[in-house]
């Protein structure tokens, strides 16, 4: 999963970042709502995380002008103004979660599994691919409902190739579901991710294959 921060205070977003990269969720952060517009236009996201308190003016303008664009990506609010009509006024405007600071990251997670239940996004809960079922959200992946053990950037590859099962795959597209904009990417750590995934599936009888299709990216096959 893959989600955007929009988040003023560079301590918290850091610190928020790492627990939800425990999670396998890759966050890219932004400080501005402009900023936030553009990573929009060039990222698909998962969920997107608001606060309300920017230094180019207040979050709730986002929803409406993302909203615009088409995209119906969950949004939930995180700010510390969270009094009731504070929260009726985010809910109104279209967010469709609403949390107030400070709050446990075991609460926010359970939010974004609601929010990711909506009819719209349920269908990727889940992935089958050969004998596996995938669940990124809870970084899970069984063969035969006996649990795999992945490491979770090699099962944030697994998910990408699951939901785009036999298609290729683009390298960007594979690299953008493991790090942020903000990671510098070794030339051969996708490489090395998928060499090692291959192994664990072969050896795991998780009945799909994954192809190189060279100068392009990857395809998974179900043998």
């Amino acid at each position: 999963m893959r989600i955007l921060l929009i988040e003023d205070e560079r301590q918290l977003a850091d610190a928020l970042s790492v627990a939800l990269r425990k999670h396998g969720i890759v966050t890219d952060h932004t400080m501005h709502l402009a900023d936030a517009i553009e990573l929009t236009h060039q990222n698909v996201y998962d969920a997107i995380l608001l606060d309300r308190r920017l230094p180019d003016g207040e979050g709730l303008t986002f929803i409406p002008e993302l909203r615009r664009t088409g995209a119906d990506t969950p949004i939930i609010v995180l700010t510390a103004r969270n009094e009731p009509m504070e929260r009726v006024e985010g809910l109104n405007v279209g967010a469709d979660d609403y949390m107030g600071k400070p709050f446990l990251v075991e609460e926010l997670m359970a939010r974004l599994r609601a929010v990711l239940r909506r009819p719209a996004s349920l269908a990727e809960l889940h992935l089958t691919a050969g004998r596996m079922l995938i669940d990124p959200l809870h970084l899970s992946v069984t063969v035969d409902t006996i649990p795999l053990d992945l490491p979770r950037r090699e099962l944030l590859v697994l998910a990408a190739l699951a939901k785009r099962k036999d298609k290729t795959v683009l390298r960007s597209t594979l690299e953008a579901a493991v790090y942020n904009y903000e990671e510098e990417i070794q030339s051969n750590a996708l490489d090395a991710h998928i060499s090692r995934l291959r192994k664990r599936l072969l050896d795991a009888g998780a009945g799909v294959a994954i192809h190189n299709i060279r100068g392009v990216g990857y395809l998974l096959k179900e043998e």
